[in-house]
């Protein structure tokens, strides 16, 4: 039995008969049917009537298994028993895993009955679970698979615009390349509160989309609502830096030290922004030196990139720098 043709409309017990009486196997199946027609609703029909006679027995076999049938099975389940907060989050995990699959186009997930009670933040996390894998959804394709969030991230924040996860809803849309959806979540949420995350929500999809006066503007916000996160200080330092504003840098990242004068990330910007600002081979020694403790390789070369285009560095010192950055 193909999984064509079970979305095509094949009855439970027919599933049943094939998978020789297993309900994890009929899961399984039905599961397959899905990823194959994540819209048709026959597979999900059958996978209501499985979960009706054989609930306990699924219960049992499911609980603790991980594998991509068990998680989506087990958000239609959560579904069917009106648990929309974990049902989206399993959902989350699915799509994070297999974001090729247009999870989302399942009936269930654009039911009035889970848009609206579905809690913002059990969403927002979802959301973040969408993302936990890196994969890239920046393309047409990903945008249209990811439609019915979307439009969930719609419906939801503007029932329950909680601003943190709001804040949090946002990373979504920016990863698809949806900026504007992106501001209009922060927008939504800064009309109930003034928030940071809103802030840093709002300033990083600013800074993608090559905006940096406005992402900048933006990390000054949110550093007016959380004046002691060091990581807000390094967060515009770096834009000031890709603005080519290397005192300001320099500055933000010292005030940044102030609350956290221990932590790598900050050092290590600290005696990049002085080392293209001013020439200066102590901070360059600093910089390799501390280079190997950057866990962010992308980040790592890019403060070795800047100091070496310090002015008058010693040309061995700067091809040592050069050489981490190779590795």
């Amino acid at each position: 039995m193909s999984n064509q043709s079970v979305a095509a409309g094949v009855n439970l017990a027919g599933v049943m008969a094939h998978c020789g009486g297993s309900p994890v196997g009929a899961v399984e199946l039905l599961v397959g049917a899905i990823a194959s027609a994540p819209a048709a609703p026959e597979p999900y029909a059958a996978l209501a009537e499985l979960w009706q006679d054989r609930r306990s027995e699924l219960k049992e076999s499911l609980e603790g298994d991980g594998s991509l049938s068990a998680v989506l099975a087990q958000a239609y389940f959560l579904f069917l028993e009106g648990d929309m907060d974990n049902a989206v989050m399993a959902l989350g995990s699915v799509t994070g895993g297999r974001p090729d699959v247009a999870w989302a186009a399942a009936p269930w997930f654009g039911d009035t009955r889970f848009l609206g009670a579905v809690n913002a933040a059990a969403l927002a996390e979802a959301c973040l679970r969408t993302l936990d894998y890196g994969h890239d959804l920046n393309t047409d394709e990903m945008r249209e698979r990811f439609a019915p969030w979307f439009h969930a991230l719609d419906v939801v924040s503007e029932r329950d615009p909680v601003p943190d996860s709001l804040a949090a809803m946002a990373r979504l849309p920016r990863a698809c390349g949806r900026y504007e959806l992106s501001l209009a979540l922060c927008d939504r949420a800064d009309a109930v509160d003034h928030v940071m995350w809103t802030a840093v929500a709002r300033a990083v999809t600013w800074r993608v989309m090559g905006d940096l006066d406005q992402a900048a503007a933006a990390f000054e916000c949110a550093l007016f609502l959380d004046s002691a996160n060091w990581s807000l200080y390094l967060d515009l330092a770096d834009v000031r830096a890709e603005q080519g504003d290397f005192a300001a840098a320099v500055s933000l990242v010292e005030q940044g030290l102030a609350y956290e004068p221990h932590e790598v990330t900050l050092r290590a910007a600290s005696a990049a922004y002085r080392t293209r600002l001013a020439g200066s081979s102590d901070d360059l020694r600093a910089l390799i030196t501390l280079a190997p403790e950057i866990s962010n390789i992308t980040y790592r070369n890019l403060l070795i990139d800047y100091a070496c285009a310090g002015p008058k560095l010693p040309r061995r010192l700067v091809a040592k720098a050069q050489r981490i950055s190779r590795k």
